[in-house]
């Protein structure tokens, strides 16, 4: 089956966390236990295919920021993960499957937090085990993670128990955590109206099997832009798993791999970090793998493409064919 590049259409455009430095949430903490349950309303029900990441309907979507908004620190010390926030706001009353794998997508960057009974800091330095708050409904607990600090806050309003504590981890940790425990999956910021949602452990599993195990592109992407990030994330996709999104042509007869145009008409390759980021896009394409030196060989046979743009759903980075030579080397 012929492979041809293919416009976009009119409206697409382990146990416990491992040791961190905690940082304290609330007062001088003391021994207190952390709610084990939270109210069934907290918890959307929503659907997930374990065997696939599906297929999503295409809709009209705004265009996606080429960088990640600026860090925020709503409790100082603690910086918020801007872009999973962002992703948690923009939840419907009733999400979806692709509303859930959008917010998936965007938790695999950054640092998620979580709560601990007690001074974490004081049970870290005694080489004590962490306890950490779950929530229990019905037979399934699930973790509790959060987005920063206004989620935290608004956990303990909800509780009332403010001898807590919480630690920062990178996300990949926190996800891990998650499968590897007696967790169903993990509710971020349950405690936000509007704001939480569940990751079903399956979902979890599946996205962290299929990502690079560093989250390296991602982890450059939604960090702020400095003058060497253009080096980094070319030389990440000289050695990372890659995407590209496959979709049929009109006749059905091909297989297209989608691209961007520019109003001055230039053609970038959508290459993509995760199958979910292929997803987030809804269009209904399909998520294809693809190596450092097949996307070299890609740009070397057609002339054509001016370079691709990484992660197109946001947040997103632009590569010129110039900026691309250690990944064209790679089809020598």
């Amino acid at each position: 089956m012929a492979l041809f590049s293919r416009r976009p259409k009119k409206d697409a455009a382990a146990t416990e966390v491992a040791p961190a430095e905690p940082v304290e949430v609330a007062p001088a903490p003391v021994a207190a236990d952390l709610p084990d349950s939270v109210p069934d309303e907290y918890v959307p029900e929503v659907g997930i295919s374990v065997s696939t990441f599906g297929q999503p309907t295409p809709v009209k979507r705004r265009p996606a920021a080429a960088e990640a908004p600026t860090p925020t620190e709503t409790i100082p010390g603690l910086v918020d993960n801007v872009v999973l926030k962002a992703a948690l706001d923009a939840l419907p009353d009733k999400p979806e499957n692709l509303d859930v794998m959008n917010v998936m997508r965007q938790a695999m960057q950054g640092h998620l937090y979580v709560r601990v009974r007690g001074d974490a800091r004081s049970l870290l330095a005694a080489g004590e085990q962490l306890t950490l708050a779950v929530s229990t409904i019905g037979e399934n607990r699930f973790l509790l993670a959060f987005s920063g600090g206004a989620a935290l806050q608004a956990s303990i309003r909800a509780d009332g128990d403010s001898a807590t504590s919480a630690i920062s981890q990178p996300a990949v940790n926190i996800l891990r955590n998650a499968v590897a425990g007696p967790y169903a999956g993990m509710i971020l910021d349950h405690a936000v109206t509007g704001s939480r949602i569940v990751l079903p452990t399956p979902l979890i599993q599946k996205a962290l099997d299929e990502a690079d195990p560093e989250l390296t592109l991602k982890s450059l992407l939604s960090a702020p832009r400095h003058e060497l990030t253009v080096l980094d994330v070319v030389d990440a996709l000289t050695r990372v798993k890659l995407w590209v999104a496959g979709g049929n042509s009109d006749d059905g007869a091909r297989l297209g791999l989608a691209e961007s145009r520019t109003t001055d008409g230039q053609r970038r390759l959508e290459v993509f970090s995760h199958p979910l980021e292929v997803l987030a896009m809804r269009r209904g394409d399909r998520p294809l793998p693809l190596t450092g030196a097949q996307l070299g060989k890609a740009l070397t046979a057609d002339v054509g493409l001016t370079g691709i743009v990484v992660d197109p759903g946001g947040p997103w980075i632009a590569l010129d064919r110039e900026q691309l030579a250690p990944v064209l080397t790679l089809a020598d």
